[in-house]
């Protein structure tokens, strides 16, 4: 099996959309009522699904964290630590939730992180070389 993608449950599709659109800059298309937004970022597939379409095609209930979830993260990668901050800023002026503030760790990445409208982290982070640079690296 190989990794196809990962997807958020989501309870207010159009302020989902218009966040991941608008904030952070996704491409998509989708319409704000849609049930499911299907898209691909940096070749990875993202999705969104509304969390009543997904019980109604499941035919179970779920239950769903509030607040801030702590879960899991998404995490979004620039090339230089000058970028962190200046997403971070932007994001930020555009309504995501400041979770903390742009910093540089021990292991030599910057990292910041925000979260959506209903509470998922986003990492925003960089070690400071490109995308390609750093997973040469590794």
């Amino acid at each position: 099996m190989k990794l196809d993608g990962f997807g958020l449950f989501v309870n207010d599709m159009a302020a989902m959309i218009r966040f991941y659109r608008d904030v952070l800059g996704f491409d998509i298309r989708e319409a704000e009522d849609a049930s499911n937004v299907y898209l691909v970022k940096d070749g990875t597939l993202f999705l969104l699904y509304g969390r009543k379409d997904f019980e109604r095609m499941t035919d179970r209930s779920y239950e769903y964290v509030r607040g801030l979830n702590g879960h899991s993260e998404i995490a979004l990668y620039v090339d230089t630590y000058e970028e962190v901050d200046t997403a971070f800023a932007d994001a930020v002026s555009k309504g995501a939730v400041p979770v903390m503030d742009p910093t540089t760790e021990p292991w030599g990445q910057r990292t910041c992180y925000v979260a959506d409208p209903e509470g998922n982290l986003i990492e925003i982070g960089s070690f400071n070389r490109s995308f390609e640079a750093r997973a040469s690296a590794e």
